[in-house]
């Protein structure tokens, strides 16, 4: 049975979706193996939970994760259930001109096959060359693809907040996707207010710092050689921020040690981590991958839990403000 969840619009798509969504990264590799049958398990664990915001993108295990998000959205039929892809990183080399029109319409056809859909719920341009979110024919191209009937709207994933503001100076850009958690505050300050006053979606990704917000890493924890949290801890395959946020592992166990009092009994420490971002006026959605039922579960049971206090809040402040800023708040 479905449970009641907060939902929220996502930007000018008018969508309402729930405040808690489900990040599909993780059906694609790079965090270990999930079989199909899991996969398809920890979607329809996370529907039945409330969840309808589900993301994904086109290089996530090379289409894997899409077109299981696919077999999921035919096999659910629920028509309150969003998708969101993610287009750009299958360039190679990952460069500026690499963004233009051949590639998008291949790069879309190649994802509405995989969805098994013939236009995509939202588009999402996937953390491309700095240089790209100012030029002015990549929004052209993306308006007329929205003409065609490709795709209902599009947004962009991004990397620091500069790239978030001047995306934002776009009239059609519905979402920004960023990292936002309580090790990466700096959203905050400019990128959540000016989404709010513009209208614009806020997807907040990296919640739990690649699993160290959730409490249950030490000084001794491994992963496997494919995890991204072995290969790329500074920065080796893509933008160090997408692992730990950046933060340095070290440094991030003792933030995490710092906030444990300030956890309430009734909850996980994920479970704060993902309240707090949700707490935050300007996020639409927030999304946590899940590689178990139970983590799909724990995380939709968030958004039944109460706001957090202004103490708790604080004490997330404090411990940002002590131990985590020198190493992240200038870089992204």
């Amino acid at each position: 049975m479905t449970t009641a969840m907060e939902s929220r619009t996502l930007g000018s798509t008018g969508r309402d979706v729930s405040v808690i969504g489900q990040g599909c990264w993780q059906f694609g590799g790079d965090w270990g193996d999930v079989a199909d049958t899991q996969a398809l398990d920890i979607l329809t664990a996370g529907a039945d939970a409330g969840v309808t915001f589900f993301d994904t993108a086109d290089v996530y295990g090379d289409g894997r994760s899409e077109r299981l998000v696919g077999r999921f959205i035919a096999e659910r039929n629920d028509p309150s259930i969003m998708v969101a892809t993610k287009m750009g990183r299958r360039a190679n080399p990952h460069i500026a001109e690499a963004y233009n029109l051949d590639n998008f319409r291949a790069w879309n056809d190649r994802s509405r096959e995989n969805l098994g859909v013939d236009t995509l719920d939202l588009v999402q341009l996937h953390c491309p060359p700095t240089a790209v979110y100012g030029t002015d024919q990549v929004y052209e191209w993306l308006d007329g693809m929205v003409e065609e009937g490709r795709m209902k709207a599009y947004g962009v994933s991004v990397e620091t907040v500069d790239e978030a503001v001047t995306a934002m100076q776009r009239e059609h850009v519905a979402s920004i996707q960023i990292i936002l958690n309580i090790l990466r505050r700096k959203p905050l300050e400019t990128v959540l207010p000016m989404a709010a006053e513009k209208g614009v979606g806020i997807i907040a990704r990296v919640p739990l710092a690649s699993g160290l917000l959730s409490g249950k890493f030490t000084a001794k924890t491994t992963f496997a050689a494919e995890d991204h949290r072995t290969y790329n801890r500074h920065g080796e395959a893509f933008d160090q921020g997408e692992t730990f946020s950046g933060v340095p592992y070290e440094v991030g166990l003792e933030a995490v040690d710092r906030l444990r009092d300030s956890v309430p009994a009734d909850a996980t420490m994920a479970q704060f981590a993902l309240r707090w971002i949700i707490d935050q006026p300007g996020v639409t959605t927030v999304i946590p991958g899940a590689s178990r039922v139970s983590q799909a579960h724990g995380n939709a049971a968030t958004a039944s839990l109460p706001p957090l206090t202004p103490e708790q809040q604080e004490a997330c402040r404090t411990v940002y403000d002590d131990l985590v800023r020198e190493h992240v708040h200038t870089r992204w």
